[in-house]
């Protein structure tokens, strides 16, 4: 059995609350917004997913790492979140073959670790406070210091984070062979989205998050996919005018929680960033065009307006969140465009969103100009 050599932590808060644990995982200090995730599993995914790029999470369930870490359920290629905070950090894990420990995963890639922590007291905190900026220090500095270093973090609101986590040059994933084109902007994106869309037949090329529509284009796509990510949607006017255009060419196309946010703008709809935002595995949803209800996998911290949406009479609101009742879908009317605020891919997460999948792909077959395609 491994154990950790647990040294005195400390949690400070951007409104001066201060919570004291034990260090694990890099020696060192860590800042970004604080949120919290309510999943009781998938911790490895949540570390993994970009769109936690800038943000301290906390993990609500209180037994982090008990069943290790496996190579095949990352969702990206290094873990995102700026550093980790939960109640205890377990360093043996219950499963055999290529798995290796949360504690070895973690220092490997430099995350510092703030355990032994009041977890239900922080979650309470924010719940009531707000998201807000944080420190959490495992090198014995004083508060006073950590007060210096925290007042120079910037805002999460208007911080635009894609650049961060997106590629830089275009990459193609699935098989060659397919009959359908999809291009993705990765904002963020994930990597059981692209899986998603390689199970349903299709060919993808991953393009850097502001790429053109004109360079999208001249690989003659069949679709679009604009995929989740960090940061404020405001940020990215260049991602939204390429929106515009896609819209505009009446190509389908789906967006993903950024991508949702981003469509929204291309539609003429403002965002706001919310109190502390959805983030768990566990999120009641109800698509108004079917009446049915779904268990969802979410974690944003801006929304869409939703007045301005129930007044644009060229929008249709598809889904709503039936905790706060935040509009968690959106559809442009006589275009092939949708968009849902939550994950349909899930990892981690229930599969019950993964047939926007298949809408969209109905979309694409029905607007596909590819005669092969068609037939296929």
């Amino acid at each position: 059995m491994k154990y950790i050599s647990k040294k005195p932590a400390v949690l400070l808060l951007e409104d001066g609350t201060i919570f004291y644990g034990k260090a694990a995982g890099a020696i060192g200090n860590a800042t970004g917004e604080i949120c919290f995730n309510t999943g009781m599993t998938g911790y490895q995914e949540i570390f993994t997913d970009p769109s936690y790029a800038g943000q301290l999470m906390v993990m609500a369930s209180v037994h982090i790492g008990n069943y290790g870490i496996q190579d095949a359920e990352s969702e990206s290629s290094r873990i995102h979140i700026a550093g980790l905070i939960c109640r205890n950090l377990s360093t043996t894990f219950s499963r055999t073959g290529d798995t290796i420990s949360i504690q070895d995963f973690l220092k490997r890639q430099n995350i510092v670790v703030l355990t032994d922590i009041d977890t239900r007291a922080i979650v309470r905190h924010i719940r009531s406070k707000g998201a807000m900026n944080a420190i959490i220090s495992t090198t014995g500095e004083s508060v006073d210091e950590l007060t210096t270093k925290l007042k120079a973090i910037p805002s999460m609101e208007g911080l635009e984070l894609s650049s961060v986590v997106s590629t830089k040059e275009p990459y193609f994933y699935g098989d060659p062979a397919s009959p359908y084109r999809i291009a993705v902007m990765d904002e963020g994106v994930k990597t059981n989205t692209l899986r998603n869309l390689s199970n349903r037949n299709c060919y993808i090329q991953v393009f850097p998050y502001n790429a053109s529509f004109e360079e999208m284009q001249a690989w003659n796509p069949d679709g679009y996919l604009i995929s989740n990510g960090p940061g404020d949607p405001s940020a990215l006017p260049q991602v939204v005018e390429c929106l515009k255009k896609i819209v505009a060419a009446e190509v389908p196309l789906m967006g993903i929680c950024l991508g949702h946010q981003l469509l929204a703008l291309a539609s003429g709809i403002s965002t706001f960033k919310m109190h502390h935002g959805h983030r768990g595995i566990n999120h009641p949803v109800k698509n108004i065009i079917t009446s049915k209800s779904e268990i969802t996998s979410q974690n944003h911290g801006f929304a869409v307006n939703k007045m301005e949406i129930e007044n644009a009479s060229h929008l249709e609101i598809t889904h709503v969140n039936l905790n706060d009742n935040s509009i968690e879908g959106i559809r442009v009317k006589g275009k092939p465009a949708f968009s849902v605020q939550y994950h349909p891919e899930a990892a981690p997460g229930p599969h019950d969103a993964e047939y926007l999948f298949d809408d969209f792909m109905a979309l694409v077959r029905q607007y596909s100009t590819n005669t092969a395609a068609i037939d296929a």
